[in-house]
């Protein structure tokens, strides 16, 4: 009866650590499967690629082939040294808009709107919480504020507003991990009354 007895408590101590190493296995597949933050920062990277953000965002200047990124201003938005170009006011009329020449700035029925700077610098996200960037991202509030103006077109927010929550995160991190570029974009301008 002891062998009995001492058979099955070796048996059950068997399965127990079998078990525990199975249990244990599975939590470091899972563990070393979570994207660490680099990889989150790089998905972020390639999600801001294929989302567009550069078209209105990042500055360019025009060559060849038209326009293109200039590296030192990335994501930095609508260069606040840039003079504005003429506007015309029958355009509107005739049911168009229009946009600057690298497309960080735009014309419509709004007034004049300008591509805020994405960048790590405190004049661009830098100082932005998640919750800001979630918020202005899903509800269109200007710099994720409570209490502030919607943002302007072109910004396609609502185009962004289901975005996966790790996906949000991801391209959050990222523009937090950009250089920072000091670029205060001008405030926008009204559109003028005749």
């Amino acid at each position: 009866m002891k062998n009995l007895a001492f058979a099955s408590l070796a048996a059950a101590l068997i399965c127990l650590a079998a078990f525990s190493q199975c249990t244990e296995s599975q939590a470091n597949a899972q563990t070393s499967n979570a994207p660490n933050e680099a990889d989150i920062v790089k998905r972020g990277e390639y999600l801001v690629g294929v989302l567009g953000c550069h078209d209105c965002h990042s500055p360019k200047k025009l060559g060849p082939n038209g326009p293109e990124l200039i590296p030192e201003l990335h994501l930095s938005g609508y260069p606040a040294d840039r003079p504005l170009g003429k506007t015309s006011p029958e355009v509107l009329q005739n049911g168009w808009i229009l946009f600057g020449a690298d497309g960080t700035a735009a014309y419509g029925p709004w007034g004049v709107s300008f591509a805020a700077n994405l960048t790590s610098d405190e004049s661009g996200i830098g100082t932005w919480s998640f919750e800001q960037f979630k918020k202005a991202l899903t509800e269109g509030k200007y710099k994720g504020l409570d209490g502030g103006r919607m943002m302007l077109p072109p910004m396609p927010w609502f185009n962004y507003a289901n975005l996966e929550p790790a996906d949000m995160e991801a391209v959050f991190k990222y523009l937090k991990s950009t250089k920072p570029v000091k670029n205060v974009v001008p405030a926008p301008i009204p559109p003028t009354v005749n």
